[in-house]
């Protein structure tokens, strides 16, 4: 999960050798244009870290990125973003749409039009997309599960903060947590907090779930981003913000792989997080967007940079690697959150 230097454009967009259908490989093209860039959100730590990555990369990579828009958790600022992006001579798109169901009808004109779109993050339901670059958000919730299960000895309560279920990656995360628990763990009970990814919704019901049952002994974060700071107010105020080693502490496992993560993590505030790879994910949508307008395509399989693309209904999607983080490898620089300036 290094950054270091990045290849220059034309050795990085190199057709990948073959070995087989299994294996990705990119058929040349020609052509070059605008990318437009839609951010989704400012109000979390984590996209603010990817959006300062975007232009980084865009340097490296040597892409012709546009005046970036934010449409604000908004779908249809999204929307008129896009319109706005295009109207601009914009040739390919990078969105991240928190509604994955509700952009189906913007990525529909976008299609008739020609105009490639790489989605970041999340998967729209319907809609042909060139290439999604994300993590899988199934195991993020089997993961946490796993963490949580292993350390309340199957036994017990525990708190979900889930995103939206409108996003996919809610549902995502929610339903393999569930299906986990059920499976591994019957002797655990799971409240469940749809946040909507907003942080004052996680401490007000965490909060109530606390005052109904003091006995809770797990927490897990759809988004660090959002419901990190909300989570250890809340914890803080009860007197729960404690060691580890203290029978009152409440096991924590989150998502993202923020800095402030972290810093949680030695502090013995949280136990662990999944570390979602920001640096990676606006490296590989600039350059599955640039790939799109040199007219290049993928195929599933393994690719060179340790992530499978799997097929898709309506594209495909590149699935990078997404560690586990705790106090064992905190401090390991490789990853994104120890390398934020």
């Amino acid at each position: 999960m290094k950054i270091g230097p990045v290849v220059a454009g034309a050795a990085l967009l190199a057709v990948i050798a073959a070995c087989g259908d299994s294996t990705p490989t990119a058929s040349e093209g020609g052509g070059g244009g605008k990318i437009g860039v839609d951010h989704p959100r400012a109000d979390s730590d984590f996209w603010n870290s990817y959006m300062k990555y975007v232009p980084q990369m865009a340097g490296e990579l040597k892409a012709d990125l546009m005046q970036a828009t934010n449409s604000q958790n908004d779908v249809s600022k999204l929307v008129n973003n896009v319109q706005a992006l295009t109207g601009q001579g914009a040739k390919a798109i990078i969105m991240a749409p928190q509604d994955t169901g509700a952009i189906a009808t913007t990525l529909k004109t976008l299609e008739n039009k020609k105009i490639p779109v790489v989605s970041v993050d999340t998967r729209p339901d319907k809609g042909k997309v060139y290439m999604v670059v994300r993590a899988d958000n199934r195991a993020y919730g089997t993961r946490a599960c796993e963490f949580l299960g292993e350390k309340l000895e199957g036994k017990g309560k525990v708190v979900q903060l889930m995103g939206a279920l409108s996003s996919i990656n809610g549902r995502d995360r929610a339903e393999a947590f569930g299906e986990c628990m059920k499976t591994k763990f019957p002797g655990i009970t799971v409240f469940n907090e749809p946040t909507e990814w907003e942080g004052s919704k996680a401490a007000s019901m965490l909060q109530t779930r606390l005052e109904q049952h003091p006995d809770v002994k797990g927490v897990y974060m759809h988004a660090g981003g959002v419901h990190l700071a909300p989570t250890l107010q809340v914890l803080k105020q009860k007197n729960l913000l404690v060691a580890p080693e203290d029978p009152k502490h409440i096991f924590v496992v989150s998502n993202d792989g923020i800095p402030q993560e972290f810093e949680a993590i030695r502090k013995g505030e949280i136990d662990a997080t999944m570390s979602q790879p920001a640096d990676l994910y606006a490296k590989y949508a600039i350059f599955y967007a640039k790939a799109a307008l040199e007219g290049k395509t993928f195929k599933p399989g393994p690719t060179d940079h340790g992530s499978t693309i799997i097929e898709l209904p309506n594209g495909l999607e590149d699935q990078l690697p997404s560690p586990l983080v705790t106090k064992e490898n905190v401090d390991d620089p490789a990853l994104w959150g120890n390398q934020v300036k």
